[in-house]
């Protein structure tokens, strides 16, 4: 029999307990039984039956498993370029605490999930650049991902070809010849002042990558805090105001058999996000055999539920009147 909780100490200190409690539940009946007649063979039967529903609740917390067998396990590997975008905007703070605080915070929770896979990181506002090629150290990712701030590229706008013109360059460059799965998730508020996209969406089709853009904000939008005031649109004087707009992402994710999703206080697909990529059909890595059992708790515990129930609707009378 396995065992997958096999904490002997912490089932000792419960047993313990219990024990401790039952005694002095005996010292109060013997005090009773000082006064009254009382039955004794009766109370040692609601003793056998919550001993034995305690045992039955410990071996079902310890999950005993038993039998064994096999089961080949496929590795799948998948190439992942997570483009963010760092402009000033993804500080605003029309998702708590900002939308890129938010994004860090769902990003470190992603990339956890593909564990397996390569990953990388690019980073952009008006150019785009490489914060970490891709690897399968999740470790590395994780500090990467700590460190992102609007401080590290230029903000004079930004433009949304240049990350994806940089991830298709990373994945020509790649010298294995195996058909790997490679997917960009795009994550940005969709303000572009390029729009010039579409030939470089059109060559990500035809080499069959796959962008998946989150889009981060909302329709109403906020201003865009900058130390202890708001950045100025210079056009009105008045406090820029920043908005999601999705057009954009949404035709990049449809010119390229990709999907789009967002991220907001009200709309939280992330969960929608990992399922779409999760269905892509990596490159098989290699197998490996490893002995599966299945875990019986459920029976220990239903054992128990019935007894506790038996000793409850039980009419068991302690005392003789």
């Amino acid at each position: 029999m396995i065992w997958a909780y096999p904490d002997i100490s912490m089932y000792t200190w419960l047993a313990i307990a219990f024990g401790l409690l039952y005694l002095g539940y005996l010292y109060r009946f013997y005090r009773i039984n000082q006064k009254l007649k009382v039955s004794r063979h009766r109370l040692f039967i609601k003793l056998f039956l919550r001993t034995a529903y305690f045992i039955l609740f410990l071996i079902a917390m310890a999950g005993p498993s038993i039998g064994t067998s096999l089961k080949e396990i496929k590795e799948e590997g998948k190439d992942i370029f997570i483009a963010i975008d760092l402009s000033q905007s993804m500080n605003a703070t029309d998702i708590g605490p900002s939308r890129l605080q938010r994004t860090k915070f769902e990003l470190k929770n992603l990339v956890k999930t593909f564990s397996g896979d390569r990953i990388g990181l690019i980073i952009f506002s008006s150019e785009a650049f490489i914060q970490c090629p891709l690897t399968f150290d999740q470790n590395v990712l994780q500090l990467h991902i700590d460190g992102l701030n609007t401080g590290l590229v230029p903000n004079q706008g930004t433009d949304l070809s240049a990350p994806l013109a940089m991830a298709l360059s990373k994945f020509e460059a790649e010298e294995s010849q195996e058909i790997k799965s490679k997917s960009v998730i795009f994550i940005s508020d969709g303000e572009d002042f390029a729009d010039n996209f579409r030939d470089i969406t059109s060559q990500m089709s035809n080499q069959g990558i796959k962008v998946f853009t989150l889009g981060v904000g909302t329709s109403q939008g906020s201003t865009i805090p900058r130390g202890n005031s708001v950045i100025i649109d210079s056009k009105t004087n008045q406090p820029a105001i920043t908005r999601l707009e999705n057009n954009n992402l949404k035709l990049i994710a449809s010119q390229t058999d990709g999907e789009y999703f967002e991220l907001s206080d009200e709309a939280q697909e992330i969960p929608n996000l990992i399922a779409a990529i999760e269905r892509q059909e990596g490159t098989l890595m290699g197998s490996r055999m490893i002995e599966a059992s299945a875990n019986k708790f459920f029976y220990f515990l239903l054992a128990a539920l019935a007894l506790a129930i038996f000793d409850m609707i039980l009419p068991v009378r302690t005392i003789k009147l």
